[in-house]
């Protein structure tokens, strides 16, 4: 759009009507192979009992369909394309241009709307078994090899991190929960000999499920994250009380 966001309204001061016509995807494309050479077919407007009837019929030449994936095709699009007409149904259609310099344009408002379908033919026919025949080709193929491929990765029976899940896993079933008061007891009888656990220590002498023995230890304990005891539990002060005046001061980094 221009900077002011401006639009030429030329199209609509000269009351402009525009056809709105939906065409095949390969019509379109035979079009676009006729860009800067000239006229790409013929249209006829004629009435039959009062009723408009309109027939395309597509220049010889754009006839050829080159290909449909990776082999020509072989096939030629059918000429004849008979337009179904429709009415604008009470909707306010337009047509805008954009210039290289971003000017818009409006060309004229929808006056008519129409479908433009191929003539069955057997040129017709031809055309959509190919289009058939592209769409159900497998995305993926098998194929033979005649020697191992050694480039790629080898395929693993399991990964490392499966294997320590599992392992996880099997331990924490073997884990049965005990009463909460019983994992206090042995706690806080670890906590008198030492005043800094990390929880694998705490697990070992419990025998209890992380998960469940870190709901405990937030109760009465605190998580180390910095200092010389990074990442170990000790006990909130409410509940201390070593043997033999063990205590340590925390020290930060």
């Amino acid at each position: 759009m221009s900077e002011k966001g401006e639009v030429d309204l030329t199209g609509a001061k000269q009351n402009t009507g525009v056809w709105l016509v939906k065409v095949p995807k390969y019509l379109s494309q035979q079009w676009a192979k006729a860009s800067g050479r000239g006229e790409v077919g013929k249209l006829r407007i004629g009435k039959n009992q009062g009723k408009a009837e309109v027939e395309f019929t597509l220049n010889e030449d754009l006839t050829m369909i080159d290909s449909l994936g990776d082999k020509p095709s072989g096939v030629q699009a059918p000429r004849d394309h008979p337009f179904t007409m429709q009415t604008v149904g009470g909707q306010t259609l337009a047509v805008f241009t954009e210039t290289q310099s971003e000017r818009i344009s409006l060309e004229g408002l929808v006056v008519q709307r129409a479908e433009c379908r191929p003539a069955v033919s057997e040129n017709y026919m031809k055309l959509k078994r190919l289009q058939i025949e592209e769409l159900s080709k497998p995305v993926r193929l098998s194929q033979q090899l005649e020697k191992a491929v050694t480039t790629n990765y080898k395929p693993v029976a399991n990964h490392s991190y499966n294997l320590e899940y599992d392992r996880k896993k099997k331990e924490e079933g073997k884990r049965a929960r005990v009463d909460k008061q019983q994992v206090l007891d042995m706690l806080f009888s670890a906590f008198e000999k030492h005043q800094y656990y990390n929880i694998k220590d705490l697990v070992d002498i419990t025998k209890q499920p992380v998960s469940y023995l870190k709901e405990i230890l937030r109760d009465i304990g605190i998580y180390n994250v910095k200092g010389t005891h990074k990442n170990t539990w000790e006990l909130k002060p409410e509940y201390r009380h070593y043997q033999g005046g063990e205590e340590e001061k925390e020290t930060d980094d």
